[in-house]
């Protein structure tokens, strides 16, 4: 389990790097940041992350190891623009997905469990944007 995300992570940095470079060198267009409204698929797949999160941890992978891994990340990804990034497309994204991850650990259930409660928390968040328009 842990080396699937450690190859995960490797590749992500690995393009992540490249945009970068793109970005950096001027090559591409300047991103545009708004508010990004959740959906509820992306909810879906937030929850099937989490739920592997505590799978990972309950093949023994530790808090600080996790998140230290996910933050490392989540700087990568945000190379890309808003638009072509999974979930985490602005800071209450990755809010509430980092604070998911961190109970995982600091509260450990069974994984399903701690899936569906972040199925739960996200779909309220777009239960509110929807009541907002």
């Amino acid at each position: 389990m842990t080396s699937g995300l450690f190859a995960i992570g490797r590749a992500l940095r690995r393009v992540a790097e490249h945009v970068a470079a793109l970005l950096l060198a001027g090559t591409a267009a300047p991103a545009v940041v708004q508010a990004h409204d959740l959906s509820v698929t992306e909810c879906q797949e937030g929850r099937d992350f989490i739920r592997n999160a505590a799978l990972s941890r309950d093949q023994g992978l530790s808090r600080d190891e996790f998140i230290g891994r996910m933050q490392e990340d989540l700087e990568l990804i945000k190379a890309f623009p808003p638009d072509l990034r999974w979930f985490v497309q602005d800071t209450e994204d990755e809010t509430l997905l980092v604070d998911a991850a961190r109970s995982v650990f600091d509260r450990p259930v069974d994984p399903e469990q701690h899936g569906d409660e972040f199925l739960t928390s996200c779909i309220a968040v777009v239960d509110r944007v929807t009541v907002r328009e």
